[in-house]
């Protein structure tokens, strides 16, 4: 088993209080780093002080994008043990979009002893607060100096932790929504599925539009026909229709396999709601809200966990959820989701990991 370094830092820094935190604002002393090279493979896994990387400008990252990331969460539980949320599901799904972004697959189990022992490590950095928490990014990015377009034979990974504050400071309020069929961020064949930078990069432009129209972020439809509902911006999302749970199928490639949505789609149907994963199209959304069969849409991902939606726009159309308000499945999911990351419920699924 390869020894993991441990380089302890000598500049420690004060830690922010609970109440300062909001999100991605401060950084913990540690970060672990592990460095890729062709012939010799992943090598030198280490835990360091928390700094800059110096790199060249033609580093083929900046120039053609070869980069992959995850969002993790670590949280006190209700008896004070730091534990991770499907850290596993998280590790999987960065190999998954490093096999598509041509970036050498990872030891699993060798990413999850050093997030483990770095959580460990930085365990002060935990805040206490319910709904705050450690939020966990590992990064893969490529390292050639070329200005050839290839893929890197050098790689460098990462795992940065930056504790934030509750995503709802001020309680869960629903986010209005800009549907856009003029703009598409994924399309069948590309990349869609994995979290890469790029996905992100171009989403901006209509994001920026929903924003000065006064809406928090854009729901995109597929790049072929601009009908079908895909997901929004930093989320999956789900459509309570006529009590069917609704939402947008993997099988397209298009779409983020969130693991919040798949963690909501088996406590669903543990809740006995039938869940479906299909195309669903934006006119069939709004002639269900126009049939009275509308209920309720949210959002889900790691960084909120589930975001009601209050108010819909397609085409200069304006519609009101449930009368703007949380709705009752949104807050049951919520609030057991949360319930088995605190350890206020049990975990019946497997989902916690003890750090």
């Amino acid at each position: 088993m390869e020894e993991i370094r441990f380089v302890k830092t000598q500049n420690p820094k004060a830690k922010p209080k609970d109440n300062e935190l909001g999100f991605g604002k401060y950084y913990t002393d540690h970060m672990f780093v592990m460095d890729y090279a062709e012939g010799k493979g992943w090598y030198d896994p280490r835990i360091v002080p928390y700094g800059p990387f110096e790199v060249e400008p033609a580093t083929m990252v900046f120039h053609y994008g070869q980069t992959v990331f995850e969002g993790v969460k670590a949280y006190l539980n209700q008896h004070g043990e730091p534990v991770s949320f499907r850290p596993s599901a998280n590790i999987k799904r960065l190999n998954r979009s490093a096999e598509r972004l041509c970036i050498p697959k990872l030891d699993e189990g060798l990413v999850w002893r050093g997030l483990k022992k770095l959580l460990e490590i930085e365990k002060d950095w935990i805040p206490k607060t319910e709904g705050t928490s450690l939020y966990i990014r590992p990064l893969i990015i490529a390292t050639d100096v070329s200005l050839g377009v290839r893929p890197s034979h050098t790689y460098k990974f990462f795992i940065i932790l930056s504790p934030v504050g509750a995503y709802y400071a001020e309680g869960m309020k629903p986010v209005r929504i800009y549907v856009t069929d003029k703009y598409v961020r994924a399309a069948q064949g590309g990349v869609g599925f994995t979290k890469t930078a790029g996905n992100y990069a171009v989403s901006l432009y209509a994001a920026e539009e929903a924003k000065k129209r006064g809406y928090t972020q854009v729901l995109w439809l597929d790049a072929k026909e601009h009908k079908y509902v895909e997901e929004v911006g930093t989320m999956n999302i789900f459509f309570k229709i006529d009590n069917v749970l609704i939402t947008a199928p993997l099988t397209g490639g298009t779409i983020l396999g969130g693991v919040t949505r798949d963690s909501v789609i088996s406590l669903a149907k543990e809740m006995d709601y039938t869940v479906e994963e299909r195309l669903l199209s934006i006119q069939e959304v709004f002639d269900a809200y126009d049939a009275g069969k509308l209920d309720e849409v949210f959002g889900t991902g790691t960084a909120a966990v589930i975001s009601p939606v209050g108010v819909l726009n397609w085409n200069d159309r304006v519609i009101e959820i449930n009368g703007g308000k949380i709705g009752e499945l949104s807050q049951k999911l919520y609030d057991r989701m949360t319930a088995i990351q605190y350890g206020k419920e049990p975990d019946k699924h497997g989902w916690i990991e003890r750090v």
